[in-house]
């Protein structure tokens, strides 16, 4: 009883805890136990019944390929094969062919002789043919002849795989040192090696592959089979480590697999077979009543945790879960306090506070934070306009100094356009198409100081969207005071601009030859570095700082360098 009270006020961890070790213990201890010796069994009893039937089809592949190894040398010392590779076209057209049908009923014998045997054939460079045991007409084919011919003694390494093709052949004269006057050889059928291997694990939905390590090649009873890679690289740690057979667990991708392998020293091979453990624990029968009564305590067992869980945790956890998120709606409303003192009576008080809180800071800095920055987005825009006009009338009395009347007379008629843009409305923010008219009323300004000596390209899409006043103009105005000023050849400026996933791009480009690498890195940290120095607000900064204070840090300027050969300045503005 003591204990009881001792878990009612403890924390929830422990209540939990306690509560899933009281009722989940003993069902998982009876459940490993069932699945552990049903499992052991039954992977024990397929590994070996598996082994037993490798042992069986092995044996009798060895077998089939021992008879025909035993009985090839009688064909390659036949009177009639050696008398037509020997003397060949010194033959009459009668004795030849006559050789050659003789040779042929012998090969056909051969073929008959074992169902593993695809073609008996006779490759006699001399006459330059291959004797096959049906067809007459044949050529020999150099390549094939040059890919039987054995690299070490015959009775070694009797297999040769060439082309997907496996062929046991014996050469005369045997010795590997001398070119073979002819060849005989026997071809297997794969088709019927595949049969024999996918009868050992066929049934169980398993496969079987015949690998050979030394020379790489294989023989699959499924050709589609993607576990090749995990078996080979299986196969050949058994081959350093020299096991000759025996059965492991293999897992790839996920899934397990039994793996039963034996070593062939006919075939210099290992078979390794590879059944899925689901399919071999499948048949669990014998203990399928333990496995019910099982399933039964877990139905109700997962029915009393999850009522324990759901009043213990899960509705505590949902009532602070809502009022989070009425929090990130702004819905600062505090949350009932229900609960004791354990956790969530803390968490509760604790949410409480800290949403009082935030009301207080909201309160108390959200206004002067926009007063903040309203304050310096006025100043930034103020600082430019004493720039311009300066500019403007030194322009104004060079005109008048030169005589020109009816260029200062259509000078002055853009000066009041640009000033009637500065003072009409005291907006912080205009539509796209007027800053981009207001940059092409300076454009012509600077037209008439420059004349033709600068080529502008504009090419702005019109977008219905609003930007912060005088953001494309003052890029402008830097390409004319840095790049054209003490430029003594032909200048170009391409104005241009692009929809972006989050905003309007516009790119001022132009081919000042002053700006080299050294001058693009500075300018690119002062950029960056920006909010570090407060009081620098000219120029390109004015315009960076004034458009992150509108859409955030990831807008603003971008330099670089230019494809015409300058500065390329990247304005990336952001959508209402």
């Amino acid at each position: 009883m003591k204990l009881l009270f001792r878990i009612k006020d403890s924390s929830i961890f422990m209540k939990i805890m306690a509560v899933f070790l009281i009722v989940l213990l003993p069902l998982m201890m009876i459940t490993l136990f069932i699945n552990e010796r049903g499992a052991n069994s039954i992977q024990r009893e397929v590994s070996r019944s598996t082994l037993n039937t490798t042992s069986f089809y092995l044996d009798s592949l060895d077998k089939e390929v021992e008879r025909i190894n035993r009985y090839l040398p009688n064909y390659v010392t036949d009177n009639d094969l050696l008398e037509l590779a020997a003397l060949g076209t010194d033959l009459t057209a009668y004795e030849r062919a006559n050789n050659i049908t003789l040779i042929q009923k012998r090969l056909e014998l051969m073929k008959n002789s074992s169902p593993f045997i695809n073609e008996a054939r006779a490759y006699v460079p001399k006459i330059d043919r291959t004797l096959l045991s049906q067809q007459y007409d044949t050529t020999l084919n150099r390549e094939e002849f040059d890919a039987m011919q054995h690299e070490s003694p015959f009775y070694s390494k009797p297999f040769i795989y060439w082309n997907n093709r496996l062929f046991i052949t014996l050469q005369y004269p045997t010795t590997t040192f001398k070119d073979p006057i002819y060849l005989v050889g026997a071809e297997l059928s794969v088709r019927k090696i595949k049969e024999a291997l996918d009868q050992i694990a066929g049934s169980l939905n398993g496969e079987t592959m015949l690998l050979n390590v030394e020379h790489g090649w294989d023989i699959r009873s499924n050709e589609q089979s993607t576990l090749y890679e995990s078996m080979k690289a299986f196969i050949q740690q058994k081959w350093k480590e020299e096991k000759q057979e025996g059965y492991d667990i293999v897992e790839y991708n996920g899934e397990r697999y039994l793996t039963v392998y034996k070593y062939s020293a006919v075939w210099s091979s290992y078979s390794v077979t590879c059944i899925p453990e689901s399919t071999v624990l499948g048949p669990i029968q014998k203990y399928r009543q333990w496995f019910w009564w099982a399933c039964g305590l877990a139905v109700v067992a997962a029915l009393f945790f999850s009522y324990s869980l759901m009043k213990l945790m899960y509705r505590p956890l949902m009532k602070l879960i809502h009022a989070f998120r009425r929090v990130k709606q702004l819905n600062l409303t505090p949350v009932p306090i229900d609960r004791g003192h354990d956790e969530f009576g803390y968490l509760y008080q604790a949410f409480n506070d800290t949403v009082h809180s935030l009301k207080t800071l909201i309160e108390q800095n959200y206004e002067q934070q926009i007063r903040s920055q309203r304050s310096e987005l006025k100043r930034l825009q103020s600082q430019i306009n004493p720039h311009f006009l300066y500019n403007c009338f030194f322009v104004l009395c060079r005109l008048i100094k030169s005589e020109d009347k009816e260029k200062a007379y259509q000078f002055c008629l853009y000066i009041g356009e640009y000033f009637h843009f500065i003072t009409r409305n005291d907006e912080d923010e205009i539509p796209l198409e007027m800053e981009v008219k207001h940059s092409s009323t300076y454009v012509e300004m600077q037209s008439i100081c420059y004349g033709d000596r600068i080529q502008v390209f504009l090419d702005i899409e019109s977008q219905p969207i609003r930007v912060p006043r005088l953001v494309l103009q003052p890029i402008i105005e830097n390409a004319y005071k840095y790049a054209f000023g003490n430029m003594r050849g032909a200048g170009e400026l391409w104005v241009h601009s692009e929809q972006v996933e989050d905003g309007v791009v516009i790119s001022v480009e132009d081919n000042g030859d002053d700006l080299d690498d050294e001058k693009l890195n500075e300018l690119c940290n002062r950029l960056a570095n920006c909010t570090n120095h407060i009081d620098e607000t000219t120029g390109l900064i004015n315009v960076h700082r004034r458009i992150q204070l509108r859409y955030g840090d990831s807008y603003g300027l971008k330099l670089s360098r230019s494809e015409l050969g300058g500065l390329k300045v990247r304005i990336h503005l952001g959508l209402e």
